[in-house]
């Protein structure tokens, strides 16, 4: 059976070569061999159980079969957002009224309705992002060719795009965008930039963009893969493809920091789908080759760029191999993700799998010739849910979900912010007496919308923490902790000698943990309240600015203080 095989922003199967560079070209009429699905697989989604008989980690259901031709979505793509209205969104390689591809939405009972249509061309995309402002915005490329362009999309359909890149200066093939928290959208081009070999950049969502960063050829380090992470100290991380491989850190003004570089079978290389954060403030992705048998790893790496494989993909134990999806860590503290077995030859036997922190991994789900090439996501209603690009009744692709047992939980649309701020939660059974705290400091300000969407002001006093939401006898807590930024306005006196005491008058200082004179950090410090903070000039102080740290991050004096 010759099959259709789309991807973009990761592994790409090009006939006889495998790339994994953010929008990669994939040729519509490329063709693979995959393995033959027996006749009684196609009409229950390709998928049977693994470890038949055996009591099962999580429960798989397939919600929706995608039917062929429209005006439905036909060959879904992932990854799949969750929006205010507690619907997740995701696109389609084929399908919709035109056939050529559409954006689609589907609730949590997998009743999937098209909100977007595209006129031609078949769009490869990478998924969307939910903005701060309920919109979506992500990435494409019409026939899975050209430089690709980002686009922004309203709940109800209207799309617009922002930005069409050129090749060079800005990038070729943007990969998925990475909300920050200033509110902008950052990313990566596989190709393109200055240099032809990938670059970084930033675009606001009204459509501005800025290059960050161009790689360079010939140092080992270009080629940019799938996206970016945001770690907890505000930096993003990546990785590159070129060569072995890398893993790299960016500073939000684009300095470049190549952390750790693979070196190869018995190692690990190629990793195709970034890195995400864990939740214990270090990074785990996987490589599409490399560990014990060069048929793929997964891995953890410090902030530091120590790296450690947590796994060796091998068969027949694992029942796939060549991991292309980036990996998922759920709110039990597993991760999940999917399999393919994709090379340069071909894909062959595709999972779903769970993997614990230490490296034991766990075959959830098989599939034959379904692909299910994209990230998971887990719902606010602790149920995770994906697709897979073919299989199911008549080959259109499947959306299933995956039951692991989570309690719901609220979900941060924005992980950070000042006192004052806005913050988006998403979750379900909100009303009218909903009551929400960060920290345990409660918002006295917040805006629903419906029972799936509350927008929370950030409370004065608020703390660095998760959130919660309480309905009568229902919390759901965040997985994510909430930073509370502070401010750092003025400070009195601004000079005076050693020992001086000097007040520093902002927001958000309640949890201060340092505080710094031109870079020399005070022994003397006093937390008055939450807007004041009082530090003794220390000994070796120099004239400089002024710095304030909290668990939520740092503030810097906009003018000097000037050491007598």
């Amino acid at each position: 059976m010759k099959t259709k095989s789309f991807r973009f922003g990761t592994a790409l199967v090009l006939g006889t070569l495998v790339l994994a560079v953010a929008g990669a070209v994939v040729p519509a009429q490329a063709q693979i061999d995959p393995i033959e699905p027996k006749d009684d697989a196609i009409n229950d989604a390709l998928a049977v159980p693994a470890n038949p008989g055996a009591p099962s980690a999580a429960t798989y259901t397939v919600l929706d079969n995608f039917l062929t031709g429209g005006p439905g979505p036909q060959w879904p793509g992932g990854y799949l957002p969750q929006g205010r209205d507690g619907d997740l969104y995701g696109w389609s390689y084929t399908g919709g009224i035109t056939n050529n591809g559409s954006i689609w939405k589907t609730d949590p009972s997998g009743t999937v309705s098209v909100i977007y249509n595209f006129a031609s061309g078949n769009e490869c995309q990478n998924g969307m992002t939910l903005g701060t402002d309920g919109n979506f915005y992500g990435t494409a490329d019409t026939n899975c060719t050209g430089g690709g362009y980002v686009f922004k999309i309203t709940p109800t359909g209207t799309l617009t795009v922002l930005h069409t890149f050129t090749g060079t200066p800005d990038g070729y093939g943007p990969g998925p965008l990475t909300l920050y928290t200033d509110g902008n959208f950052y990313g990566v081009t596989g190709l393109g930039g200055a240099n032809n070999v990938g670059s970084v950049f930033k675009i606001t969502p009204t459509g501005t963009l800025t290059i960050l960063y161009s790689f360079a050829a010939n140092i080992g380090f270009d080629t940019p893969s799938y996206g970016l992470t945001v770690g907890n100290d505000g930096n993003f991380y990546g990785t590159t493809v070129n060569g072995n491989g890398t893993v790299f850190k960016m500073t939000p003004s684009g300095v470049v920091t190549v952390l750790h570089t693979f070196t190869g079978f018995p190692d690990a290389f190629f990793p195709a789908t970034g890195v995400i954060l864990g939740k214990d403030g270090n990074f785990y992705g996987n490589t599409q080759y490399g560990g014990t048998q060069n048929v793929g790893t997964i891995f953890k790496m410090t902030p530091s760029g120590t790296l450690t494989i947590l796994h060796s993909f091998n068969q027949p134990s694992d029942y796939a191999t060549n991991p292309t999806a980036p990996l998922l860590q759920a709110t039990d503290g597993n991760f999940y993700s999917a399999a393919d077995s994709c090379t340069q030859f071909g894909c062959g036997a595709q999972d779903l799998y769970e993997m614990t922190p230490s490296g034991t991994l766990t075959v959830l789900q098989e599939f034959t010739a379904s692909y299910p090439y994209w990230s998971l996501i887990q719902d606010t209603n602790g149920i995770m849910y994906g697709v897979t690009q073919q299989g199911g009744t008549v080959n259109g692709g499947v959306l299933f979900s995956l039951n692991i047992g989570a309690a719901p939980f609220a979900s941060l649309v924005s992980t950070s912010g000042k006192e004052g701020a806005k913050i988006g939660i998403l979750g379900q059974g909100f009303s009218s007496s909903s009551v929400v705290k960060f920290g345990g400091v409660q918002a006295t300000t917040i805006a629903r919308s419906g029972t799936t969407f509350i927008n929370a002001t950030v409370p004065a006093g608020a703390l660095t923490a998760a959130v919660t939401v309480t309905t009568g006898a229902t919390t759901l807590t965040s997985p994510q902790t909430f930073k509370v930024t502070p401010t750092f306005p003025s400070f009195n006196p601004t000079s005076g000698p050693v020992g001086t005491p000097v007040v520093l008058t902002g927001t958000g200082l309640t949890q201060t943990t340092k505080v710094t004179f031109g870079g020399v950090k005070a022994t003397t410090v006093t937390v008055n309240s939450d807007t004041q903070v009082t530090a003794n000039v220390p000994t070796g102080a120099r004239t400089g600015k002024i710095v304030i740290t909290t668990l939520g991050g740092s503030a810097t004096s906009t003018t000097n203080f000037t050491v007598n």
